[in-house]
């Protein structure tokens, strides 16, 4: 009998293949097969509701064609133990616990096969304006794209991630705008600040950049400022423009640093310098044209510009479709009267570019080398110093994930729209908008942040924030305030320990928390962040699935204090003693449980949606929980049921770290 990489996942797809096999074999039809989990454990650990969709075809009730599938389907499969007909046609499956169990101590089903499918992934996230501090609202965009990256590693994909550098956007100009005109700084001025150790630059920035937007709004004049400065940026020479360059080049460098305390690095930026230098934006201008993609509009209010159709992107189906009675019948101007290209039209480009069909390609540079070694490259638009193709090659996607929020799906979906009208189907089929609901701050949290809220705002269910009003929390300073909760409470039970592992214990738990927080809840939820909330040790938290880790470590701690070793469980655990072991139902569940975590990533991936790997994270806490509280495995008297429970406990602990690596989460030594 052979248990080779026997994980949940594998059995499932083994059962259906199984099933439409004989189904084509006896019955003559050829159906796609379910396989799902029943409503109650007792019923068995898999189940099959294909009885149902044939009924009419066999002219036969659903109970009849499932007994006569069950007496098929006997020695078919080799790790099933019985078929059992439930309810009006359920076909229920029980697996050999022994055998099962017996697999997993062998050390199957520890990884997931490599991915099947060809080609690379490529995951653009974070995607940061480069002219001010990141925000809370920007972590939940860098958690869930990072969280993603690793669900489809986990799942044997090979993945690129990048993170895209607006460096010539209005936000720049708009600090460029503060620091060149209102503050009289020269380019070297603003240099030295970028290096001067008591400085915060990007919350320099931050604040500098509040102080433009409300001066535009008092002196219209000032806006010709801007636009001066955008042209600058864009042309690439001048004073102003190497202002931009600092002020892009500085605050990336801020954004890596806060990004990497959360565990989130990246592989390459690309820039929107380099995609107007090297003129991406001219090869696919050219492309729309040639296809008639676009069209030239010579009257009404969009004359003078190149606009594409409005009926383009309404075919779509998406967000382009459901926009606001009146735009849905605009045409989309993709380059303006006045000869600039909107942001649509530098995607486009830029998706091109990300999927091999541009037939043009950056040069790279080193950008930086994390803590951890992983090299960061940067686009450049010169071949000088650039790395080797060996060495650096990014780009030529065959699948694309954008993770952008749901306020963007408009102009995401006319991205999409450029691809089919440029006859790239395939390309559009596999451009994946990855949209998530904002992130807003609860009345509570606000309050241990010392924000003032007026008498209205205190009492909503939560506050939004806005960096053009300047009112938000910064993202390193919300991990600040985490950290120094989080160290507080464990020094108060650590105290032994010593305050700098107090310290990173406290980091782990922080960003735990943090990261938990911001991929609990599906994508289209509004998240209101809340500290009390997030660092609680108990309910779907993630100090709560940390903790689990440290009771499952402090057994083995006591046992170590016994002069107790593990044996090997391999050698000593035959399937007769599993079988014995395991006939016991909240056990044998409790394996079960335990033994899903490949499967839970899979069914993530599929979903789009890290919430159900947080949440299967949660259960298996709460699993490990159970079988901590009721099975004292030290006090058991039976040597071989308690070595039994040491392999459960060995692996429950191994799951559950694994489990939260995938979320970005490190298990602790203590807590």
């Amino acid at each position: 009998m052979v248990y080779s990489k026997l994980v949940f996942h594998q059995i499932e797809k083994q059962i259906a293949d199984t099933v439409e096999a004989v189904l084509r074999r006896d019955f003559d039809v050829s159906v796609p097969v379910v396989v799902e989990q029943p409503r109650q454990p007792q019923f068995g650990e898999l189940a099959v509701p294909v009885a149902f969709q044939l009924a009419r075809e066999l002219k036969k009730a659903p109970r009849q064609i499932a007994t006569e599938l069950a007496a098929k389907l006997e020695g078919e499969i080799p790790f099933v133990s019985a078929f059992d007909i439930a309810g009006n046609g359920f076909l229920n499956i029980r697996l050999k616990r022994g055998d099962y169990a017996q697999a997993l101590v062998a050390g199957d089903g520890e990884q997931p096969n490599p991915s099947m499918a060809s080609g690379k992934i490529i995951v653009e996230h974070t995607n940061i304006n480069p002219n001010k501090a990141a925000h809370i609202g920007h972590l939940r965009n860098a958690v869930l794209g990072d969280t993603f990256v690793r669900m489809l590693r986990a799942a044997g994909e090979r993945v690129e991630v990048q993170n895209y550098i607006d460096n010539t956007g209005v936000q720049v100009a708009d600090v460029v705008v503060g620091f060149h005109f209102m503050e009289k700084k020269s380019a070297a001025e603003v240099r030295a600040l970028t290096t001067d150790p008591s400085v915060r630059f990007d919350y320099l920035c931050w604040d500098l950049y509040a102080k433009v937007s409300a001066y535009y709004a008092t002196n219209q004049e000032s806006l010709a400022w801007r636009a001066e400065t955008l042209h600058a940026i864009e042309a690439g020479e001048g004073e102003i423009a190497e202002l931009g360059h600092t002020v892009a080049d500085a605050i990336v460098r801020c954004h890596l640093a806060t990004m990497y305390r959360l565990g989130i690095v990246y592989d390459v930026l690309p820039r929107e310098s380099e995609i107007l230098h090297l003129k991406f934006w001219a090869k696919a201008f050219e492309l729309l044209k040639e296809r008639k993609a676009i069209y030239f509009e010579d009257k009404g209010k969009n004359a003078g510009c190149w606009v594409m159709p409005a009926s383009a992107f309404r075919q779509t189906g998406g967000a382009a479709a459901e926009v606001a009675e009146g735009e849905a019948e605009d045409s989309k101007v993709i380059v303006r009267s006045n000869g600039t290209v909107t942001y649509v039209g530098k995607d486009i480009a830029y998706q091109l570019w990300k999927f091999g069909l541009l037939g043009q390609d950056f040069f790279y540079q080193l950008h930086s080398t994390y803590p951890n070694d992983k090299k960061l490259y940067v686009s450049s638009d010169t071949p000088d110093g650039a790395a080797s193709p060996e060495e650096a090659s990014f780009g030529g996607g065959s699948r694309v994930y954008n993770v952008i929020d749901s306020r963007q799906s408009y102009l995401q979906d006319v991205v999409v729209a450029g691809l089919r009208a440029l006859q790239y189907e395939e390309a559009a089929e596999n451009s994946i908008h990855f949209a998530y609901e904002m992130v807003a701050l609860s009345p509570r949290c606000c309050a241990d942040l010392g924000i003032e809220l007026s008498e209205e705002d205190s009492r909503k269910a939560y506050v939004e924030v806005s960096g053009r009003k300047g009112l938000g929390v910064k993202a390193d300073d919300l991990i600040d305030k985490l950290i120094e909760t989080a160290y507080q409470e464990v020094l108060s039970r650590n105290q032994e320990r010593g305050e700098e592992a107090c310290r990173r214990v406290a980091e782990q738990v922080a960003v735990g928390a943090l990261r938990y927080f911001l991929l609990k809840y599906t994508r289209n939820s509004v998240i209101a962040f809340d500290f009390q909330e997030a660092l609680s040790f108990e309910g779907e938290t993630g100090p709560y699935v940390q903790y689990a880790t440290v009771r499952a470590n402090s057994i083995f701690r006591k046992l170590d204090a016994a002069g107790e070793e593990l044996l090997d469980f391999a050698r000593v655990l035959s399937r007769e003693t599993l079988d014995s072991v395991f006939a016991e139902e909240k056990l044998w569940q409790l394996l079960v449980q335990a033994s899903k975590p490949v499967m839970a990533i899979q069914k993530a991936v599929a979903a789009g949606e890290p919430a159900n790997l947080a949440k299967y994270a949660f259960q298996l806490a709460q699993s490990f929980n159970e079988f901590y509280h009721e099975y004292p495995i030290l006090k058991e008297t039976d040597p071989v049921r308690k070595t039994a429970l040491l392999w459960l406990a060995v692996y429950f602990r191994k799951q559950l770290i694994s489990t939260l690596d995938v979320l970005g989460i490190e298990a602790p030594e203590f807590m």
